[in-house]
This record gives C-alpha cells, structure tokens and sequence, in this order.
C-alpha cells in the first residue's frame, strides 16, 4: 500500500458519496481519457465526455433538489473535479465551470430566480461566469462594461474576453458596472445572462497552448437587454459578490490543477519503473528517489490541504479567503512543477505527443493564471500579516 493509498482510505466518504466516487472514475477511465487525445488534437468540444457526465447528472450534485439537484458535499464535487480532470483538463475545466458561474446563483438569487433558472443546469446546461475585460484582469475595479437601468430591463454595453464556455453556456454570470453609481468599486453589479439575448454575441474560439477542447471566447454586449428580474442582489452589489464567488472557485480551479498533478505523478512513477539504464530502473537512482519523494509529499500536502478547505466551507466558515489563496496558489504551482518535471524524466520522449506528459503540461500552465495570478494570490496572503 503506497502512501496515496493509505491517505485515501482515511478519507470519509459516505455510502452515497463512494457511488458517485466510483461512477466518476470509472468514466473518466473508459471515456473521457481515452477520448481526451483527440479533442486536444482537433479542438474539439469535447461533446462525448460532456455527455457521459451529463448521463451521470454531475451538474446535479450542486444544486439543491428544489431546482431539479441531488445536493452532495462541496467535497465530493472537488474530488469529482480532479478526477475528471486527470482524464481530461478540458472536460474539467468545463465541468467546474458550472459551479463557479453558478453557485452565486444557488447561494444568493431569490427563489424566483434559482426556481426560473436553476433547473437548466440541473439538467445538464453550461454555466459560464464572465469577470475579465481586456483591460481588467486582477483588478476587477477597471471592468467597464455597464448596466444602465431602463423601466423593467437593463441595458448591458461592453465587453469581456478569456471567458471560458462562453459560447455555450445557457446561463452567463455576467459582472458589470451600475450606470448611475460613480465609485468604481461601489458600482460593481451582478446579473444573470440567458443565451440567446438580443444585443448578445460570443467571438471567435481562442487558439491556446494548453485546454484546447475547452473553449474560450470574448463576449460582446451592444444595447443586449436583459430583465431586471435577472439582477443578482442589489445594484452595487456585486464586489461583495465576486469575493464570495472567488472565494468558493478558487479551491475548484485547486481540484483541477490538482487532478492535472495526479496523472503526471502517475505517469512519471510508471515511466520510471519501466525505463532501464545502466541495467536498472530509473526509480533505482537515489536522485531521482529524492525528486519523488519532495513531489510525493508536496502532492500528499496539497491533497489534504484542499480537503481542510472543503471542511472550513461545510462547517459554515465565512472567512477563508487566505485559505483558499493557499489551495488555488500551492495546487497550480505543484501541477506546473509536476507535469514539467514529468516531460523532464521522460526525456526527448516526453516532448512528443506519443505520452501525454507534454499535454498535461501544456494544460498545466494556465492554472497559475485564471481565478487570480499566482502573484496577486501571494500578495493576499503576504499582506494578511501586516500589523493593522
């Protein structure tokens, strides 16, 4: 029994909980992997994956069951996160996607808007959440996409880009700015974007290096009138919002990089127990003994680490918000450092695309990026500390 086997059978899973566990994998096993090479080849969505999770009914396990969910643990959805990333970062990436555009939804909305909407996800729609402008990243205060108020509608102007399901997603949580409030942190509001509305259009696919079958669009907004009962919260709510949203997103985008780190791990450990030199596995040579054994225990840390996060959140914590810093920085850095060491250890093999440590690490890369750079997740925790 290695050291991950006897971390996860300390880990307490519900009858319930092991079922959805065991489906899950072994999906992402007989389908999603073995399909995940084609669909970062080509482009691809990756509509056979997404439909073996929507047979399973993942979007359910968010959503409460008065709006069409089977409601499980914040836990059991970050475990289903890694999985599923693991045999796919794409069909990951656009799983989770769901729960970050829609959890504000679930937890804030009113009964009319959770009871008019929620049932589209339940039911297998994508969920989108678009924050990002192309002169504001980080610092959400620079968005300037705005939502004047007009009798029973708001009328959105503007623009957002790097928005991941963007093109498909039957619900966008859409962030913006009120017209009539001058303070740019004041004026951040919050609504909910139904596909099809007029005045809306997604762009064109963004070409990236790594997530490939996950598209990524901009999204453009001219005169797009949506109703006023779409309005999350008050105007000028939505900053308060948005940290609350980051807060339960960030240990998702950790799940994933995680899943990513897994099956590099995994695939290195195989690699070395079958590669020879010098009449010996690789596994033999005390160096790169040393180089799995800081790997192992940085995983090991990360594993549990997100597993205290979740409990924080099902125990009803309000403030975590440096916790999360943590799971999201330390899980995207181990996925970086893991998937390269990886290429590293496979040699000139793990640079072409007959192994797919080169994919994982090209997939790795933009979790150091989304849901808040690295650096400003750094900045957040180191600042904590300062003496008030």
């Amino acid at each position: 029994m290695t050291l991950f086997d006897r971390l996860n059978a300390q880990r307490p899973w519900m009858e319930e909980e092991r079922l959805v566990l065991d489906q899950v994998m072994r999906i992402a096993e007989d389908v999603i992997a073995p399909a995940a090479v084609g669909y970062d080849k080509s482009g691809d969505y990756p509509e056979i994956s997404m439909a073996a999770l929507n047979k399973l009914g993942m979007n359910a396990i968010f959503v409460p069951e008065a709006y069409g969910g089977a409601l499980m643990s914040y836990r059991l959805y970050l475990e289903c996160v890694s999985i599923i990333s693991a045999a796919c970062a794409s069909t990951g990436i656009i799983y989770a996607t769901n729960f970050h555009g829609m959890k504000p939804l679930i937890d804030l909305g009113t009964e009319e808007q959770k009871t008019r909407l929620l049932p589209r996800i339940s039911g297998g729609g994508l969920g989108s959440l678009a924050i990002t402008e192309p002169s504001a990243g980080s610092d959400a205060t620079g968005m300037k996409t705005r939502f004047t108020p007009d009798g029973d509608e708001i009328i959105i102007d503007g623009s957002k880009t790097f928005i991941s399901n963007g093109d498909r997603a039957e619900l966008i949580l859409l962030f913006g700015k009120w017209s009539e409030i001058e303070d740019p942190r004041q004026a951040i509001s919050v609504l909910i974007l139904e596909r099809g509305s007029p005045g809306f259009e997604a762009g064109p696919k963004e070409e990236k290096m790594g997530h490939r079958a996950a598209t990524t669009v901009p999204l453009m907004f001219n005169g797009c009138r949506v109703p006023r009962a779409n309005l999350l919260g008050e105007p000028g709510g939505g900053l308060k919002i948005l940290l609350s949203s980051l807060n339960k997103s960030r240990p998702s985008v950790a799940a994933h990089a995680l899943g990513i780190a897994r099956a590099a791990f995994a695939d290195m450990i195989a690699y070395m127990n079958e590669r020879e030199q010098s009449g010996r596995e690789i596994i033999d040579f005390q160096g790169n003994q040393f180089l799995i054994a800081d790997l192992a225990s940085e995983l090991a840390m990360v594993e549990t680490w997100i597993d205290y996060v979740a409990a924080l959140i099902a125990a009803g914590e309000t403030d975590y918000g440096q916790e999360a810093s943590i799971a999201k920085m330390r899980a995207s850095d181990l996925a970086m450092r893991m998937t390269t060491e990886a290429v590293q250890m496979h040699g000139g093999y793990g640079y072409i695309t007959d192994y797919r440590v080169e994919r994982l690490m090209r997939d790795a890369k933009i979790t150091q990026i989304w849901e808040g750079t690295n650096q400003v997740h750094r900045q957040l925790i180191g600042r904590s500390f300062r003496a008030k």
